[in-house]
């Protein structure tokens, strides 16, 4: 990658889209490029964290893994988005592991590098401050649906959050490709694979989903919503 290309990188996130151009350039002098096919690991949970990045390209899944091999996923990131910006500021372990959900391209920042670009730039300390809050905001959410909600329910919080990402309208009903196994949709929620399956066909009889393959449809998105919030369901 360029100097341009990865200043436009740095430019298409909330973290660093509010500096100008010049100050963006200057950053990308100590950004390092890696490029990552999926499965590779970006970090590891309780591993010494040298810095934070940026992902250009693809989508990458933060996660644990409990003491029986059970995997829980925490967040996953797409192109524009920041990782690992808590251990830079409290000097601590990265608190999860990352891998990537497909081939990726990511910026690596030093975190000293960073922490010195701070001092010179308090926007992007105030940018940082709110994308932690965000992120305390969805680790809560996290929290509450796994303590309160049935699988059935996480599922439905799942599609309605991948359709309003990546979704597509047509005749009233709205499509999204989501090409994840019943593993992998089981790691999202909280679950394990048989109680998805299981979820999986109850939603499809119930006709709030459809799913052709690795195409999802909601056929109302209303009637999925209510559901996904109804604690009584």
């Amino acid at each position: 990658m360029t100097l341009d290309e990865k200043a436009t990188a740095l430019s298409r996130t909330a973290l660093f889209g509010t500096i100008a151009p010049s100050e963006q350039r200057l950053l990308a002098h100590h950004a390092i490029v890696r490029r990552l096919v999926r499965g590779d690991i970006l970090f590891v949970v309780e591993e010494e964290a040298e810095g934070m990045f940026v992902i250009v390209s693809g989508s990458v899944r933060a996660f644990r893994v409990s003491s029986d091999g059970r995997e829980q996923v925490i967040h996953v990131e797409h192109a524009g988005a920041t990782l690992a910006e808590v251990p830079v500021f409290d000097g601590g372990a990265y608190p999860a592991t990352a891998s990537a959900e497909e081939e990726s391209v990511v910026l690596f920042i030093d975190k000293r590098d960073f922490r010195e670009f701070l001092l010179t730039h308090p926007q992007v300390a105030l940018a940082a401050l709110k994308l932690l809050a965000g992120r305390l905001r969805s680790h809560a959410e996290l929290v509450e649906s796994l303590s309160l909600r049935e699988v059935g329910q996480r599922l439905a919080q799942l599609f309605i959050s991948e359709a309003r990402d990546r979704g597509s309208m047509g005749d009233g009903r709205i499509e999204v490709i989501l090409p994840l196994s019943h593993q992998q949709l089981a790691a999202r929620v909280g679950s394990v694979r048989e109680v998805v399956t299981r979820a999986l066909t109850r939603l499809q009889k119930d006709g709030l989903v459809f799913i052709h393959g690795h195409r999802l449809v909601i056929p109302d998105h209303d009637r999925l919503a209510a559901y996904a919030e109804n604690s009584s369901s």
